[in-house]
């Protein structure tokens, strides 16, 4: 199955790392699938389950998603307001940008976050300590070309298909909320802030915050898989070592193409912990991932 593209772009996104994922995690269609850390939401629209509880410390992630299965953004309304607000770019230059992104701060609303996402620099979403959008233009002010609002408009369309043949539910809460609502009969999958490595996780993350999640993972009765990395050309995550020993751990190479600086886009050993092996692993189809 093709890995598709959702309409939000977000540091660390698991496009390239679909395939592994599915291959490698311990699931059936009857689980209903739980991520506490649901980002740009590739990963559980890609595996397409049935039931699904999705959410995120981000409130505006979970409104452009909410916005998606309510109806409010739909392929006609988004091209509508891509195009317009894409004639204002291209007419005003960048100070159109800052506009839409002081609105946005002033009111925000699900149309201007996608907006901003998709011509700020670097496909970035971070937030100062006031909680405003305050990542820069990226500079090209025909950033909306027709085909690229067309291939926006067929994200959001595959997107809204795969939410309206399921029950979707979509939360903004802490992810320790997330944990203590998943029973055990719910598969967890989780891609929080990468220790030593993600700086503008929306709400902060703590030494606390790694040291609450190892806790109530080894809590948890039902499976769950955790991304994270575990080593690149010049360290090791050591916290993998000293926490995870004796979980199932598979890894794959993968490239990051977004992040704040030169140093976080690089080549990295991504790690798959889980606390059931993978069903895949005697068939190769994990290896061929």
């Amino acid at each position: 199955m093709r890995t598709k593209v959702p309409p939000l772009k977000t540091q660390g996104i698991k496009t390239k790392l679909v395939p592994f994922i599915r291959a490698a995690i311990n699931w059936s269609e009857e689980m209903r699938w739980v991520e506490p850390f649901v980002g740009s939401g590739v990963v559980a629209f890609n595996i397409q389950p049935k039931r699904a509880l999705l959410c995120d410390s981000n409130p505006h992630l979970i409104d452009f998603y909410r916005g998606i299965k309510e109806g409010l953004l739909s392929p006609q309304t988004v091209r509508d307001f891509l195009e317009h607000e894409g004639e204002c770019l291209k007419q005003n230059g960048e100070d159109y940008y800052y506009e839409v992104r002081e609105r946005f701060n002033a009111k925000p609303n699900p149309f201007d976050f996608l907006f901003l996402n998709r011509s700020c620099f670097n496909g970035m979403i971070r937030f100062n300590r006031k909680g405003a959008f305050n990542v820069p233009f990226c500079r090209k002010i025909d950033r909306f070309r027709p085909a690229y609002v067309t291939k926006i408009v067929n994200q959001v369309s595959w997107v809204g298909t795969v939410i309206d043949r399921g029950e979707y539910e979509f939360k903004v809460q802490d992810w320790r909320r997330t944990l203590a609502d998943s029973r055990y009969h719910d598969f967890v999958y989780l891609d929080p802030p990468y220790v030593a490595r993600t700086t503008d996780y929306h709400g902060g993350w703590t030494a606390e915050d790694d040291e609450d999640l190892v806790r109530l993972l080894k809590r948890r009765r039902g499976g769950f898989a955790l991304s994270t990395w575990l080593e690149n050309r010049y360290r090791r995550n050591t916290y993998v070592d000293e926490n995870f020993s004796g979980y199932h751990i598979e890894t794959q190479e993968h490239f990051y193409h977004l992040g704040a600086t030169e140093s976080l886009r690089n080549a990295i050993t991504e790690a798959l912990v889980m606390n059931e092996p993978s069903p895949n692993l005697a068939t190769g189809e994990l290896e061929a991932a």
